[in-house]
């Protein structure tokens, strides 16, 4: 017990931390409260160790210099963005975690000049009157998609919710079983449906569901007949579905709503560039359904946003709903994606201009080389490591095409000494941030999601983690 008590009486005061060069460093960063935070907090999981285990180890801990470089790291961080840029060697394009689809440099050239003044957000300019934010993208969707009538709110989900509570409340939408997707999250469309006061019917198996299982479920009450596209998952085997198109007939014959969540909305045909082939938002509004929902940041390549597109007079009640307001896109989303459709009026320049777009149709010669170049690059330097040259997959990511799978390389790293997850942390916690991949346990660093101008960064950093750990 004495032990104990002297390690205890050992610890330092935090007027005598906080006298250290490295808080005297932070001193005019921080407030002073901060900083004595910082080293009350520390110091009291040193008491708490002591307690537990009657010791610390090494005792040196326990220095008034050494607490003091301890919390300076803790006060290092407070300074830190939380949300900060991160290098995505994964080879997942769409990665949820990470941000999905990046930018165009036009959208962002279209935030920074909203976000650094005030802008026409709903204010007509030629009347001088109040205007409709909906107004700035809907007859670029219209004319993209086919459809009448558009609206935008924050994401997907809110899409989803708000048009089934503002068209389906207190009655029945029929889905299929097969169609009853978990989004990431765990948020389920049963879910959404009940949070929208629907009531969910469902209808067929899990793997199989035919027309009359839809007859047989339709009654008084039911409103929406609910396609929802399996964008994040296949059934393969002794599957049945029954596409949108056999389903018109039986919602006009009974004066239903044909809805459709196509998840991850595509306003291009991509099957030339290696992907799977998905219906286009095209498609799905000539062959009729009444109203379709997508999202903004996955393959259209634009900021996160729920999309709405169809008929006028349903689209009207939808966005005439009270949560349409609370659902609503912000100033900044609306330039990105209004700039983001613009460019798929001209097809060409779509593939060129949004990056994942581009990086669908990379060449895999062209990866191969970009990864040759980073192999010798760290092959050149005297790193403890085994370094190769692999052959890789890519993947969409996002909740879209879950079975494509795209040719690619990769640069493959096994340090010699330590183990390869704590290489990933290190370069996790870098700054930037490099998120590779660890795959039965080599680190693989793919850079089809990597920028160019990116590059030569990488490189420098997966040699001073080398360095650093050295």
């Amino acid at each position: 017990m004495s032990g104990q008590q002297d390690l205890l009486r050992t610890l330092p005061a935090i007027d005598r931390v906080l006298r250290e060069e490295p808080m005297q460093n932070f001193s005019q960063q921080l407030p002073q409260e901060t900083l004595s935070r910082a080293v009350q907090e520390l110091i009291s999981s040193l008491r708490q160790e002591i307690l537990e285990s009657g010791k610390v180890n090494p005792p040196e801990r326990l220095l008034p210099e050494n607490v003091a470089a301890v919390a300076a790291q803790s006060c290092r961080e407070l300074l830190q963005p939380s949300l900060r840029k991160v290098i995505n060697a994964t080879g997942t394009l769409l990665h949820t975690n990470l941000g999905r689809a990046p930018l165009s440099s036009q959208a962002l050239r279209a935030i920074n000049a909203v976000a650094a003044g005030y802008s026409n957000l709903e204010f007509e300019l030629d009347s001088g009157g109040r205007g409709e934010r909906f107004s700035h993208v809907e007859s670029l969707l219209t004319q993209l998609t086919g459809a009448e009538a558009a609206l935008v709110v924050n994401n997907n989900s809110g899409a989803v919710l708000l048009v089934l509570t503002a068209l389906g409340k207190g009655r029945e939408a029929i889905v299929s079983r097969g169609e009853l997707v978990e989004i990431g999250g765990a948020f389920r469309i049963p879910d959404v449906m009940e949070a929208g006061g629907v009531i969910l019917r469902e209808v067929g198996s899990s793997n199989r569901t035919h027309l009359h299982d839809y007859q047989q479920a339709i009654n008084e009450n039911t409103a929406i007949l609910l396609k929802v596209h399996t964008s994040n998952y296949r059934i393969v085997g002794f599957t049945k579905e029954v596409p949108a198109r056999e389903l018109l007939p039986l919602a006009r014959e009974n004066d239903l709503v044909l809805m459709e969540d196509l998840g991850s909305g595509l306003l291009l045909d991509l099957s030339n560039y290696g992907l799977e082939r998905e219906p286009t938002v095209l498609e799905v509004v000539k062959a009729g359904v009444d109203v379709i929902t997508f999202s903004g940041d996955k393959l259209l390549g634009g900021p996160q946003a729920g999309i709405i597109v169809g008929r006028a007079d349903l689209i009207k009640r939808i966005r005439k709903h009270p949560l349409a307001r609370a659902l609503r896109i912000d100033k900044l989303t609306l330039a990105a994606l209004e700039s983001t459709l613009r460019l798929y009026q001209q097809p060409e320049q779509a593939l060129q201009e949004l990056p994942v777009l581009k990086m669908f149709s990379a060449d895999p010669e062209q990866q191969k080389q970009r990864c040759q170049h980073l192999f010798e690059r760290l092959e050149a330097e005297p790193l403890a490591a085994e370094i190769k040259l692999v052959e890789d997959i890519s993947r969409v990511g996002g909740g879209a095409m879950p079975l494509t799978e795209l040719s690619d390389w990769a640069v493959e790293i096994n340090p010699l000494a330590g183990r390869t997850a704590d290489l990933a942390k290190q370069l996790r916690t870098f700054s930037p941030a490099v998120v590779t991949r660890v795959q039965n346990d080599r680190l693989l660093v793919n850079l089809r999601a990597v920028f160019a101008e990116e590059e030569a960064l990488l490189a420098q950093i997966l040699i001073a983690v080398f360095k650093r750990e050295a």
